[in-house]
């Protein structure tokens, strides 16, 4: 099966975070705050994804309430934070939404997601991703990590599923900015 086809099959789409919406780096403030840093053009990608009725979650090892607070601006309701086993976390995020694994993507960077990239029907991963990754990936974007490799994915699936050319675009444009 090409990844195209894989592609259009999908149905729920589930994001890691760390090295995946964002580039992976943690930022850390005075007060001992973890900081992350989210790219436009990755909220925007989730919002296409959103508007052509295809659901998103996220998935990650962590725990943080910024990605909590991300989530809620992109309309993100299915979140779970601090899985050690995304494989397990993967399953349940499937159950909950109703969509069989064979129709959910996972996009993840590391070795933590081999689990959950082994039980998706469409497996992706970004650039920058651990080579152990990057072998069972049936796409890789040409973004790494938190700098646009979520849109990119997102209008691969769309474009596989027919749907990309029929999302509205702001007036007098062909791509049109974003405020996601």
């Amino acid at each position: 099966m090409t990844p195209e086809q894989r592609a259009a099959a999908v149905r729920l789409l589930v994001l890691d975070v760390d090295g995946v919406l964002t580039d992976g780096r943690l930022y850390f403030g005075a007060d001992g705050e973890a900081l992350k840093v989210f790219d436009v053009r990755d909220g925007h990608g989730v919002k296409l994804l959103r508007e052509a009725g295809i659901e998103v979650a996220i998935l990650s090892a962590r725990r943080s309430p910024i990605v909590e607070r991300r989530a809620r601006e992109l309309g993100i309701t299915q979140v779970i934070q601090g899985a050690a086993d995304k494989g397990a976390g993967f399953a349940e995020l499937a159950s909950a939404m109703g969509v069989d694994p064979v129709r959910c993507g996972y996009i993840g960077d590391d070795w933590p997601d081999l689990a959950a990239l082994a039980q998706a029907g469409f497996a992706a991963t970004v650039a920058d991703a651990a080579p152990e990754v990057r072998r069972i990936a049936h796409w890789i974007s040409a973004a790494p990590g938190g700098r646009g490799a979520v849109r990119e994915l997102a209008e691969f699936i769309l474009r596989a599923q027919g749907r990309l050319e029929a999302l509205p675009r702001p007036a007098g444009s062909a791509a049109g900015g974003s405020s996601a």
